[in-house]
């Protein structure tokens, strides 16, 4: 069976030899048809410290590596996109007010 391969962009570098990656995905309601965007952070393993905070980076499946952490990262498809990391912040912080 291959394994799962997903695009997100690093919201957080701040762990050692660890990335958080935000995977926004888009999906239609179930009874309404709108679509909606949903997005999960999966915790990722980043051997050399490589990738910063808004990178988008491809995650692929891995044996579990620690607590949380079952994806590694794969590649760097692009560098730096600050929009998609601030949207996610500015989201974050609406939530908590």
């Amino acid at each position: 069976m291959p394994k799962k391969l997903l695009t997100g962009v690093v919201v957080s570098d701040k762990m050692d030899k660890t990335v958080a990656v935000l995977v926004e995905r888009q999906m239609p309601h179930s009874l309404y048809g709108k679509v909606t965007k949903r997005s999960s952070k999966y915790l990722a393993h980043d051997e050399e410290n490589a990738y910063k905070v808004g990178d988008i980076v491809e995650i692929a499946e891995a044996r579990p590596i620690s607590g949380k952490k079952r994806w590694r990262v794969v590649r760097r498809l692009e560098e730096g996109r600050m929009d998609a990391v601030e949207r996610y912040f500015l989201r974050k912080e609406r939530g908590k007010a």
